[in-house]
């Protein structure tokens, strides 16, 4: 393996910034994919210079995300490791009022993106025998989900299929695939939900607070390293204190 490049989609989340900001010295390069507003990794462009690659991609457009994965073979910055973030807008409705389009949309964000850029780059991680793979994933997996968020638990637990298949397909080849759940998190991702709802968790939870983004960046770094590879295949929980 003569280059380590880091590939993180949805990485002008809060997740996303913080994780770049705590492991660009482990990366030759880091592949930041963002849609829309990237003002934050405008700034870290700007510290990190070209190690730090920013890409945009459509994820709801199967074409664009096609073109996506082109973009980063003409860099030639092919990925030895990829964080996958991206998740559609968290709502609160009941099932009878979703209809299969946002289901679809759900879908096509997270799972689909997935699968094409999978499909592109695993064949070179099979040939390195060597590759880390790091779903976000939802504590909604480890546990009885919330009511009237359909969409979003089955977007999610697709995502922990496609984790499960092809860690036992690819465990053979070096290939480490893992998720992350976490629960509550205080990032912009809450905005769709309703300001009750996340006070309501925070005071369950042991900890009295909802999860901060840097509770969560130490296991992406562990499972991002070498320490992990004998590691795969798990849906990892961070719980903040509850026991599922």
């Amino acid at each position: 393996m003569s280059e380590k490049v880091l590939l993180i989609t949805g990485a002008s989340s809060d997740v996303g910034v913080e994780l770049i900001t705590q492991v660009f010295n482990e990366y030759d390069y880091i592949i930041a994919h963002h849609i829309g507003d990237n003002s934050k990794l405008l700034d870290l462009k700007e510290k990190l210079a070209d190690k730090l690659i920013l890409l945009e991609g459509n994820f709801l457009d199967e074409d664009d995300t096609y073109k996506f994965v082109e973009k980063i073979k003409e860099s030639g910055k092919i990925p030895t490791h990829i964080v996958h973030l991206p998740a559609g807008k968290y709502e609160n409705m009941k099932f009878t009022k979703l209809t299969w389009n946002k289901f679809k949309t759900d879908l096509d964000i997270c799972l689909r993106s997935l699968v094409i850029i999978l499909n592109s780059f695993i064949p070179n991680m099979v040939k390195n025998k060597y590759g880390k793979i790091i779903v976000m994933l939802t504590s909604c997996t480890t546990n009885i989900p919330p009511k009237y968020v359909a969409s979003y638990v089955t977007s999610k637990y697709s995502l922990l299929g496609l984790v499960k298949a092809l860690s036992n397909e690819y465990a053979d080849k070096g290939i480490r695939v893992n998720g992350i759940s976490p629960t509550m998190m205080e990032t912009k991702f809450l905005q769709s939900i309703p300001e009750l709802i996340v006070q309501q968790n925070a005071m369950n939870s042991p900890t009295g607070k909802n999860l901060s983004v840097s509770d969560v960046i130490p296991t992406f770094k562990f499972l991002l390293s070498e320490n992990a590879d004998c590691i795969t295949g798990q849906n990892i929980a961070i719980t903040n204190g509850n026991i599922m």
